[in-house]
């Protein structure tokens, strides 16, 4: 997830100590965030549903079709994240194209995970 990378020059960074909420599911959501420093839980009924590590995204889905949170975001480190408005995702995806074609992969990877079946263990 290298093309996350220029995330790390954002001008809105926001830091969060660990344990600590980014977001909630059911809020609005008008910000992605990329992982800058750190890791982020992501949560769903107190089941931890994949780690965020530097270089990551999340919270895309909520910022893209203007749905509230499906689930929350927790600090699972100390950790500094850079937030993304829909406003600045655009012109992200007008200077550099290969940027929404790797949000794409993101979600089409989580969504394939989410769809295939789990298997006994």
């Amino acid at each position: 997830m290298s093309s996350f990378n220029i995330l790390k020059r954002e001008r809105d960074i926001r830091s969060f100590e660990a344990g600590r909420p980014i977001f909630i599911e059911g809020q609005p959501g008008d910000v992605m965030y990329a992982v800058v420093e750190g890791e982020v839980h992501i949560v769903l009924h107190d089941q931890v549903l994949e780690t965020i590590r530097e270089g990551g995204i999340f919270g895309e889905l909520a910022l893209l079709d203007d749905q509230p949170r499906s689930a929350s975001a927790i600090a699972s480190t100390n950790c500094k994240v850079a937030a993304i408005d829909l406003k600045r995702f655009s012109v992200l995806v007008q200077q550099t194209p290969y940027f929404a074609i790797e949000v794409m992969r993101v979600m089409a990877e989580r969504l394939r995970r989410k769809s295939l079946p789990v298997e006994p263990g």
